[in-house]
C-alpha cells in the first residue's frame, strides 16, 4: 500500500511539473496578480487530484485542466473578496523572459474576452476551433475576439512605442 501512495505522489508531482506553468500563466491572464493566480493553480490541482475523470490521452487531460482553470478564474473574478491589485512583476518567477513578461503585461490590460483567446492561441498553441470549444463559444466569436484582441494589443504596443 505504501508503494501505491508513493507512485501516486510521484505521478502527481510529474503532472504539477508538466502543467503548473501553463496554468499559472493562464490564471495571470485572467486575474492579473500572482496571489490569485497561485490560488487558482492550487485549486486546479486539487480538482485534478480529487475530481478528474479518466483521460483518453495527455491532450484530453491538458484541455480538461485548461477548462477547469478558466472556470476557477471566472469564479475568483466574481468573488466579492477578490483583491483588485495587479502585481505582474511577480509573474517572472514562472519562467518568463523580459519580452514575454512585457507582452503578458500588455495582454492583461485587454478586456477579458480577448485576452483568453490570444493567450490560448499564442502561448498554448491551440487553433481557433479548439479555443472556441474550450471557452464554450462559437467559432465565429473566437475569430472575432482574436481579431479585435490583436488590434487592441497592436494599438497598445504602438502607443507605447511612440511614447
Amino acid at each position: 500500500m505504501e508503494a501505491d501512495a508513493y507512485q501516486a505522489e510521484l505521478l502527481f508531482s510529474q503532472k504539477y511539473s508538466q502543467y503548473s506553468t501553463m496554468l499559472y500563466r493562464l490564471a495571470m491572464i485572467y486575474l492579473g496578480n500572482a496571489y490569485d493566480a497561485e490560488e487558482a493553480v492550487q485549486e486546479a490541482f486539487i480538482r485534478l487530484l480529487y475530481k478528474a475523470p479518466s483521460f483518453v490521452d495527455a491532450e484530453h487531460e491538458k484541455r480538461w485542466l485548461l477548462r477547469v482553470q478558466i472556470n476557477i478564474c471566472k469564479d475568483i473574478l466574481k468573488s466579492g473578496w477578490r483583491s483588485r491589485t495587479v502585481h505582474l512583476e511577480e509573474a517572472g518567477s514562472y519562467q518568463m523572459d523580459s519580452d514575454s513578461l512585457y507582452i503578458m503585461e500588455r495582454l492583461v490590460s485587454l478586456p477579458q474576452k480577448y485576452k483568453s483567446v490570444i493567450y490560448l492561441h499564442y502561448y498554448e498553441g491551440y487553433q481557433l476551433q479548439e479555443i472556441a470549444d474550450l471557452l464554450g463559444i462559437g467559432l465565429s466569436a473566437a475569430k472575432m475576439r482574436m481579431k479585435r484582441g490583436r488590434e487592441l494589443l497592436r494599438m497598445e504596443l504602438e502607443v507605447e512605442a511612440d511614447g
